[in-house]
């Protein structure tokens, strides 16, 4: 068994960890604070990355018409049916959630951790949009409750990040990286597999170099084509391939074998609308995506950290 899993997982889960820390079942509660984007407004871009949706990829966070508690409260009852007995994890999901007044941040943060169980805050954000009045507020939160900042950077290909309207550099992310780090917050890091244009090299290559650095998460997401995206309107006019079901899990598990194992497994796949969703269809099976990656991993007899040259930080 994988040291990290105490199920058939031979990579390390986020269940697993949420267990091993908490000693009980956590769940995340997943919330639409309203925020925008400098990518949006702006202030650094406009239109946002060409993948992003409406939403800006919180399809399955609170509805930002409700009070940030009431939408709290209606995911929690949700997420109860599955899970009766749960403590939580707020998790500020849709666009930039570091994107405004440090006092309008901590109104949002303190009003989700003064509910009953909740033992952390996930926070989504980008490298460019924390201020170093908002570092200094996210040291102090830090301390008080267990704290995660959750950084987009999808690629390390600057050329595909130029491409996408990523609209910062790796610089700016390696920077951000470093400074959570030295007020010692965790760092999970968003990448994207099957970016228009992209190879399997190019890939495992943005793996390789997030190895490197002190993270303590990631999220492995497969390209959504998103209807009313400007992802849409590229691959109508100029269709690119699209990975298939088995060329994803091929890549992930390539991915996994290179990261080093103490690095804790967010996500693993995407998990779309199918109502929003233009290409690819088999993502909409998520369960059999994650099933068929365990099934390939123990046919390979592989495992997260098989392939990795650096050593492990515990």
């Amino acid at each position: 068994m994988f040291k990290y899993s105490n199920t058939n997982k031979r990579y390390h889960t986020l269940d697993y960890h949420y267990k091993n820390k908490f000693n009980e079942k956590v769940f995340k509660v997943s919330l639409n604070a309203g925020f925008s984007c400098p990518n949006i407004d702006g202030t650094v871009g406009y239109n946002g990355c060409i993948y992003c949706s409406k939403s800006g990829s919180g399809e399955f966070a609170g509805d930002k018409k409700d009070d940030i508690v009431k939408q709290f409260n209606n995911i929690k009852e949700m997420m109860h049916n599955k899970w009766p007995k749960a403590k939580y994890i707020g998790y500020f999901q849709a666009r930039t959630n570091t994107y405004a007044p440090v006092e309008k941040l901590k109104e949002l943060y303190e009003k989700i951790l003064n509910q009953e169980n909740v033992v952390g805050l996930n926070i989504a954000t980008r490298a460019d949009s924390i201020s170093d009045e908002c570092l200094d507020y996210l040291k102090e939160l830090n301390k008080k409750t267990y704290l995660t900042i959750e950084l987009g950077l999808q690629t390390t290909n600057e050329k595909t990040s130029k491409l996408i309207n990523r609209c910062h550099t790796l610089k700016c992310f390696e920077d951000m990286v470093k400074k959570l780090r030295k007020n010692n917050i965790n760092v999970v890091v968003h990448i994207i597999n099957g970016l228009p244009y992209e190879t399997k090299e190019d890939m495992l290559n943005t793996v390789k170099y997030l190895n490197k650095l002190d993270i303590q998460g990631i999220k492995i997401h497969m390209l959504s084509i998103i209807k009313n995206t400007p992802l849409e309107k590229m691959y109508q006019k100029n269709p690119f391939h699209v990975l298939s079901k088995e060329e994803y899990i091929d890549i992930v598990i390539n991915q996994l074998e290179l990261l080093r194992d103490e690095i804790v497994i967010h996500r693993i796949t995407g998990d779309p609308k199918i109502d929003d969703l233009i290409e690819p269809f088999w993502l909409t099976k998520k369960f059999c995506v994650l099933n068929d990656i365990d099934k390939e991993m123990k046919k390979r007899n592989t495992y997260q950290g098989a392939k990795c040259d650096i050593p492990n930080n515990n």
